[in-house]
């Protein structure tokens, strides 16, 4: 392992993003000893913070943005970290080391870490009609929560975790919810059609008119104050706000103009390092190795961004550390608690294990016979066996994994062989 650098008092090291893959990487970066010049540039007007709690407490008013921040404004000064908030990153030479900011400032780096994350997916024109929302930011959370009013109507487009989180805070705070989907279940693309099913089955036990293969083409103000969302299919949906959750889009652009590769992404090493050795991506930007289920990927959530935060500080700073880790995300609707681990594909095979009818249950996921996964409602438990397997890269037979009585999380805790 090489030897780390703490870095003298002229290096620079320059953080891109205020989510908690950029604060994370900061923290780190000076707990892990580096001495010199440490620069996080924030594009919103906060410090970093996390973002799970936008579709849940913060929407329905339940927690303050505040309390979203990973530390206060003044931990950073403390710690000699020049946080510099509401200004964004417009521009990346990666020859001369150079950062361009939207106040004119340039930033000259050792190293850089691009932590910009992802933007919200939305449709064409959506932006320019009042009551129509995505939700990426504290704004957006706080914008949206103020129309949520008893009785009012909610339309969300998507039913992936976000469109059904907002629609489950929504049902919470007493509005009457639509959800429109455009494929034939929810999570179609990423999931089993039978555990598609079964969100679907979630949404509607609370009262959600939940509309399958049901594609919206666009989004018009209505003559009364509200919005239309009108579909394929010629129905309109009237509604008094509308958001739009069908996914995000990495923030690719400074790499893009940098040249560094980029490929749904920004293309990252098992270091966290980008095409520029003294460049590293990491969070829903990075499109990474994961040398424990083989293949690349972008793994859009807070847990993931998080600990590659950590390995490319050490990497940044000399490190040797390889990021290997099985994804793990969750979601939480009305009282239920949804948890993937592994990699899920739609063709995946499905066993149930568990009560389904009573809302805590899993569905292990195997591919050819071998345990690639698993979804669980309220059954972390098993989520927690299956990753530790998959971790460890265990054998396991497909009896054993099939067999409702088999304790998984003993499985899991006995030695391997």
């Amino acid at each position: 392992m090489t030897t780390p650098r703490t870095g003298a008092p002229s290096e620079t090291y320059v953080v891109i993003g205020g989510g908690v893959g950029g604060g994370t990487a900061a923290l780190a970066l000076r707990s892990q000893g580096f001495t010199g010049r440490l620069v996080v540039v924030c594009d919103e007007p906060r410090p970093p913070y996390s973002k799970p709690p936008l579709s849940k407490e913060v929407l329905r008013g339940e927690q303050d943005a505040e309390r979203t921040a990973l530390r206060p404004p003044a931990w950073y000064a403390k710690r000699d970290i020049e946080l510099l908030t509401g200004i964004a990153a417009t521009g990346l030479d990666a020859a001369a080391r150079t950062v361009e900011l939207s106040d004119g400032v340039t930033l000259t780096y050792d190293r850089l870490l691009l932590a910009t994350g992802g933007r919200a997916r939305t449709l064409p024109g959506a932006h320019d009609v009042p009551g129509v929302f995505t939700l990426r930011t504290v704004e957006d959370a706080q914008a949206i929560g103020q129309r949520l009013v008893p009785g009012a109507r909610v339309v969300v487009v998507g039913a992936g975790f976000i469109g059904a989180e907002v629609a489950a805070s929504a049902v919470q705070l007493g509005c009457t919810v639509t959800v429109l989907e455009a494929e034939q279940v929810p999570m179609e693309r990423a999931l089993p059609s039978v555990l598609g099913q079964l969100c679907a089955r979630l949404h509607r036990e609370h009262g959600v008119d939940l509309r399958t293969g049901t594609a919206v083409t666009d989004l018009q103000p209505d003559e009364d104050g509200g919005v239309v969302a009108h579909a394929a299919s010629g129905e309109r949906f009237p509604a008094d706000v509308v958001v739009v959750g069908i996914g995000m889009v990495p923030c690719d652009e400074l790499a893009v103009r940098a040249g560094l590769h980029v490929e749904d992404g920004v293309v990252v090493d098992e270091h966290c390092r980008t095409s520029d050795p003294d460049v590293f991506a990491i969070g829903d930007l990075a499109h990474a190795p994961n040398p424990l289920l083989g293949g690349r990927m972008r793994v859009e959530h807070w847990q993931n961004a998080q600990h590659q935060a950590k390995v490319a500080a050490a990497n940044m700073l000399g490190g040797d550390v390889v990021f290997a880790e099985v994804p793990w995300v969750w979601s939480d609707q009305y009282d239920v608690t949804i948890e993937i681990t592994g990699r899920p594909r739609p063709t995946d095979e499905v066993h149930l294990r568990g009560d389904v009818d009573g809302w805590r249950f899993s569905a292990v996921l195997t591919r050819e016979g071998v345990l690639c996964g698993c979804v669980s409602f309220n059954r972390a438990e098993d989520v927690r066996a299956v990753r530790a397997l998959l971790t460890e890269q265990r054998p396991v037979s497909l009896q054993q994994l099939t067999d409702p009585d088999v304790d998984l999380s003993a499985l899991a805790a006995t030695p391997g062989r």
